[in-house]
């Protein structure tokens, strides 16, 4: 079926670049950034060519086709359109910055979720927009950014004006791919940023403080239900919301298999489950009251506070938190030396860095992680004997002998 106007502005990014065919041989080729190029295929002395007819929607759909014609009756006379000059490039103007910037945030909604969608549209209207918004690309430079971004600098939102200055970077970047400017002013303005500020983490447990850990976790007197969820959290080290949100049916054996919409970074975590952690489901399904939850609260998931405050009771208040025990378990499998970080990092599903990874697998390590997960809930079983039956924990090089 031929292509229309509103097919063509209608037509969305994928991860992989594919066509979209309109007649005798004219298509537009769809790229993961957006953008949208109108290409011809022919063959000529029996070899299979193509020719570019420029960007849509600044060659607009009449125009590639009147291009596509001319190109067709050349051939037609016996002569390779590609070696001919083609027909006067259509005069467009340079975007404004406004205007590349919206056509960057349509080509990410789909890999964005709904509130990290309005908060990058929110920054660009209220620190952006009034400062750039109205020129076009290729008449800003890189003092006009750099003073964008030292205007929230100045509020004291340093992590905003990072961010800020990632996505104007990236609105640019596109717009290089797209044609429209030869450069990207916004590329050296990281280096005028003032320093991140030092993050302050979340307090951790040493593995020396693991054996009276376990030993006061035995002797808790609260809901029998919260100290056996704090153990399954130390030895999945997953974040607190996905399991107190977990429930029955995401166990798959021996995987817990967590939904997207519950990952912090929006994408589907395996946890592997060793034989411990097997049978302290089944310590949790018995005092769970027939809940589907993993962890049920009185009415519902358990409190978001319900682990810390028995932390806290527990004596370690300023001391330690719940979070803090993803930090043990990344700090003593890092230094165990057998792990490789990659594989620790997996498990812990942190971001890799890159906001538009064409692809993630859940799967990825898992023969490794699986080995992992067992070695580190034997070794919480050591400590956790040693706790139990009073005894000093060992140097973590011991118990790796």
């Amino acid at each position: 079926m031929p292509l229309t106007d509103l097919a063509c502005r209608r037509l969305k990014p994928d991860d992989r670049p594919y066509k979209k065919s309109d007649e005798k041989g004219l298509y537009l080729l769809i790229q993961p950034t957006g953008s949208k190029l109108w290409r011809m295929a022919y063959r000529f002395s029996g070899k299979q060519k193509t020719l570019a007819f420029g960007v849509y929607p600044d060659v607009s759909l009449e125009d590639a086709r009147a291009r596509r014609d001319q190109a067709r009756a050349t051939l037609k006379a016996g002569v390779d359109p590609g070696t001919v000059s083609p027909m006067p490039a259509v005069t467009t103007r340079t975007p404004l910055f406004r205007e590349m910037a919206l056509r960057w945030q349509s080509n990410m909604v789909a890999r964005w979720k709904p509130d990290h969608q309005i908060r990058v549209a929110q920054r660009f209207e209220d620190d952006v927009f009034p400062a750039i918004g109205g020129k076009p690309l290729d008449q800003i430079q890189a003092t006009e950014l750099v003073g964008v971004v030292r205007a929230v600098e100045k509020r004291g939102a340093l992590d905003a004006a990072r961010r800020i200055n990632q996505n104007i970077n990236r609105v640019f970047r596109l717009a290089v791919a797209e044609g429209y400017i030869a450069a990207n002013p916004a590329t050296y303005v990281v280096d005028v940023l003032k320093p991140k500020p030092r993050v302050e983490h979340r307090k951790m447990f040493k593995p020396s403080d693991l054996p009276e850990f376990f030993a006061r976790l035995s002797r808790y007197d609260g809901d029998p239900l919260t100290p056996l969820a704090l153990e399954f959290v130390l030895r999945t080290f997953v974040r607190t919301i996905e399991v107190r949100f977990a429930t029955w049916p995401e166990i798959e054996g021996d995987l817990w298999r967590i939904p997207p919409e519950r990952m912090k970074m929006n994408r589907e975590h395996l946890v592997p489950l060793p034989p411990q952690v097997q049978a302290l489901l089944g310590r949790m399904r018995a005092h769970g009251k027939g809940s589907n939850l993993l962890a049920p609260g009185i009415d519902g998931p358990m409190s978001e506070n319900t682990l810390l405050f028995a932390l806290y009771r527990m004596g370690y208040h300023r001391r330690a938190t719940v979070h803090g025990m993803r930090r043990t378990a990344s700090t003593i499998l890092n230094e165990s030396g057998l792990w490789n970080e990659d594989w620790v990092e997996m498990q812990l599903a942190h971001n890799d860095g890159d906001d538009v990874r064409a692809a993630y697998n859940s799967a990825e390590y898992l023969t490794q992680r699986i080995a992992m997960m067992r070695w580190w809930n034997d070794y919480l079983d050591g400590v956790k004997s040693k706790g139990l039956s009073g005894g000093e924990e060992d140097d973590l090089s011991d118990l790796l002998s």
